[in-house]
C-alpha cells in the first residue's frame, strides 16, 4: 500500500526553485514563479502521483499484546525483544517494575502483530528461559479461560 502526498507541495516546491533560478538570470521573480507553476502543472498532468511513500505493514494489521510472567528478574527489554524476534515483529516491549524500589517483577507485555502473536505464544507458553517456565498468553484473555478449554 503506497500513500501519497499532497499533489500541492511539489507544485509549489518547483515553482519557488524556479523563481530562484529564474531569478538569477534577471528574469522577473512573478514571470519565473508563473513558469514553476505551469511546468510542474504540465508535469503533474503526465505523472499524477510522482511522489509516494511505502506505509508500514502494520497499519492494515491488528496487533496483539502478550502477557508474559515468571520471567527471570535478570532479564531485561532488550532480551524480551530478542527472545520474540525468532516469531515476528515486535513492536514494543513492556516489562513492569516495583514503584517503590525500580526492580522488575518478572511479568511484562510484548505487543506484535496478530498473526505472528499466536506463533509466539504456542512456542513460548511453559517454555525454559533463564532457568524459569514462562507464562504467555494474549494479555486481554482471563486465566481461567485455558483451563476451562482442557
Amino acid at each position: 500500500m503506497m500513500k501519497s502526498f499532497n499533489p500541492l507541495f511539489p507544485v509549489i516546491a518547483i515553482a519557488i526553485i524556479g523563481s530562484l533560478v529564474m531569478h538569477l538570470l534577471s528574469i522577473p521573480s512573478f514571470l519565473a514563479f508563473s513558469f514553476g507553476v505551469l511546468a510542474t502543472a504540465v508535469f503533474m498532468t503526465v505523472n499524477p502521483n510522482p511522489i509516494s511513500l511505502p506505509t508500514r505493514k502494520t497499519e492494515s494489521e491488528p496487533s496483539k499484546t502478550i502477557y508474559v510472567g515468571n520471567l527471570p528478574y535478570r532479564a531485561n527489554e532488550s532480551d524480551v525483544k530478542k527472545l520474540f524476534a525468532d516469531y515476528g515483529d515486535v513492536f514494543a516491549v513492556r516489562l513492569m517494575k516495583d514503584k517503590r524500589t525500580g526492580k522488575r517483577r518478572g511479568f511484562g507485555f510484548v505487543v506484535m502483530a496478530g498473526n505472528d502473536a499466536e506463533a509466539a505464544i504456542s512456542a513460548l507458553n511453559n517454555s525454559d528461559y533463564g532457568q524459569r517456565t514462562l507464562k504467555v498468553r494474549e494479555a486481554n484473555d482471563p486465566k481461567g479461560q485455558e483451563d476451562s478449554n482442557e
